[in-house]
């Protein structure tokens, strides 16, 4: 029986936590020296991959602050266990307005702690943060949610992902994707998770097709292996872009069906294809069809679409 991933203490849209066996699977297809994610997100994928080096990137600074303070041991998962008992008890006792106390506070002053507590605490898991930079999302309407075995979980996740920072060279940097993928050097791997146009465009600042297209053209020209994820097709609609950007021989789309949990509304819950774009060919077998989240990879033709 398989293992179950590592999961990190943050919850966001779009986290690939059921589909990081495949993900690393398909790393391990090649060799490489460092793995670098300009969209690092959760960095669920680096957790459980766990390449010895790596570049860990985003523009959302929140997350970045977190993992850095983790790897230098300023948040340690006694002093998140700690803080968030003792803000769990105040959420208890006065409801709704301390979230939102909470949530001014980090806003005027973002700290760690305080972005982890809102981020679990906020309505249905969802990241998001309006034009100014600000976190925006609802409070969660369960005053009950830091209840013993909640901290208990979140403080093992911290606890855990602490060791496998500690035992691994690791830079985490809030850089543009851009600014990132400019130190892409032979002998990298490239794990390009961008949010998904048209859908998760306000995880911290917009995201366009222009962004899309810019992403694609640069990955064209890098001088080391990537993977790509996006989202390929769901029962409303096809991803247009990906023909758009990668109708050619040189780039492998291999495709898979997952449900996502995490949304601000029903309409980002359905089963979704998503869709791993590799310029290296990878050899999947065909999936045991089965359930839906156990599905494997399997190779598809762009013009299949």
């Amino acid at each position: 029986m398989s293992k179950p991933p590592l999961v990190p203490p943050l919850k966001c849209q779009g986290i690939k936590t059921k589909l990081v066996a495949e993900i690393g699977r398909v790393a391990q297809t090649q060799d490489f020296e460092r793995w670098v994610e300009p969209f690092c997100g959760s960095c669920v994928v680096a957790l459980n991959v766990q390449p010895k080096k790596a570049l860990l990137s985003d523009s959302n600074i929140h997350i970045i602050r977190l993992y850095q303070e983790i790897q230098s041991g300023n948040l340690t998962a006694a002093l998140a266990k700690s803080f968030l008992e003792e803000e769990g008890n105040k959420l208890r006792t006065e409801g709704e307005p301390y979230y939102y106390a909470v949530r001014e506070r980090f806003n005027a002053s973002p700290t760690s702690l305080d972005f982890l507590f809102l981020n679990r605490s906020c309505f249905n898991g969802v990241m998001r943060f309006n034009r100014s930079g600000k976190f925006n999302v609802p409070y969660g309407h369960k005053p009950q949610r830091f209840a013993q075995a909640y901290v208990t979980k979140i403080t093992n996740q911290i606890r855990r992902i602490s060791e496998v920072i500690s035992s691994c060279d690791w830079t985490f940097a809030a850089t543009d994707f851009r600014q990132t993928l400019k130190l892409a050097a032979p002998g990298d791997l490239i794990y390009a998770d961008p949010p998904y146009a048209g859908r998760h465009v306000d995880y911290f600042n917009s995201w366009s097709e222009a962004d899309e297209i810019d992403l694609a053209d640069i990955l064209k020209q890098l001088p080391c292996g990537f993977i790509l994820s996006t989202w390929h097709s769901n029962e409303f609609r096809k991803n247009a872009l990906i023909e758009k950007n990668w109708d050619d021989s040189r780039f492998h789309v291999l495709l898979r069906e997952h449900f996502y949990h995490v949304g601000s509304s029903e309409d980002l819950r359905h089963p979704m294809i998503e869709a791993l774009i590799t310029n290296f060919s990878v050899h999947a077998a065909q999936p045991e069809v089965k359930e839906m989240e156990q599905l494997a990879f399997f190779e598809r033709p762009v013009a299949a679409m």
